[in-house]
């Protein structure tokens, strides 16, 4: 149950970090008072900070009345957010457990939970290396992997799991460098701080600075998930779900095709 100094803690938290994230890239100098009117709150993946301004946006279109504010970091911190009463009306987060968390805690309204897009996991490095899922045991000598915090990142918590199904795990724990988010893994590969990186394929899309050295394919390889859900008592139920609704239409589909996700079979938000 939210209390209200855990609400206005909880806001408090959510605004510095719209503030800092802004859509328009102006960062908390550029984060002006709203107008007055609907302004639906969605905290969202950082895996999804280059999808979400475009599903915004085409919902906009259609919409033009209500407007979507995003908050973007890790999966499992935007559950304690909510947890702790953040004021967020909906979640798109990059994995199925933190909603499942929140809909047996009476967080998130269990008709809205929903599978949106699929992703995929990549094996990459800032320049060609003779290195793939299956020989990542023979990182050279003093090299580190970067991947997802499992703690908190879904990236991280499937680099876990694949290196686990591959029996790797055990042997690279001491040799990894743990982002907390997946754009921190991928910037520490961008930057070559790290030998290699496991993200997501949607990561990489558009960038050219790394090399694509593998990918998570076959029985080993888990299936990274977009999962939304309205939170209980959200402000703006009502648009909330409009907007997840939207994302799961042929509509939003097509946006998330269009950044590279995985699409197809997601149904409407109830």
């Amino acid at each position: 149950m939210r209390t209200a100094k855990a609400t206005r803690f909880g806001r408090r938290l959510l605004v510095a970090a719209l503030c800092a994230a802004a859509l328009g890239g102006g960062g908390a100098a550029g984060c002006k008072p709203e107008r007055p009117g609907i302004v639906v709150t969605v905290a969202a993946a950082a895996s999804l900070r280059k999808v979400v301004p475009a599903l915004i946006a085409a919902f906009a279109a259609e919409h033009p009345n209500v407007k979507i504010r995003a908050a973007f970091g890790a999966s499992g911190d935007l559950r304690k957010r909510v947890q702790d009463g953040a004021p967020v009306d909906a979640l798109l987060l990059a994995n199925a457990k933190p909603v499942d968390d929140l809909v047996a805690s009476g967080h998130v309204r269990a008709q809205s939970r929903a599978v949106v897009a699929g992703n995929e996991l990549i094996l990459i490095a800032s320049s060609r290396r003779t290195l793939t899922f299956a020989t990542l045991d023979r990182l050279p000598a003093g090299e580190k992997l970067a991947i997802g915090d499992p703690g908190s990142v879904p990236a991280g918590q499937y680099a876990r799991a694949a290196l686990k199904h591959l029996g790797k795990w055990q042997r690279l724990r001491k040799r990894l460098v743990l982002g907390g988010d997946v754009a921190a893994v991928l910037a520490y590969a961008r930057r070559g701080e790290v030998f290699a990186a496991i993200v997501y394929a949607t990561e990489v899309r558009g960038i050219d600075d790394v090399v694509v050295l593998d990918r998570a394919r076959g029985d080993w390889a888990p299936s990274p998930q977009v999962v939304v859900g309205v939170v209980q008592g959200a402000p703006h139920e009502e648009q909330a779900r409009s907007f997840l609704d939207f994302v799961a239409s042929a509509r939003g589909q097509a946006v998330f095709a269009a950044h590279g996700f995985v699409v197809g079979g997601a149904g409407g938000v109830k």
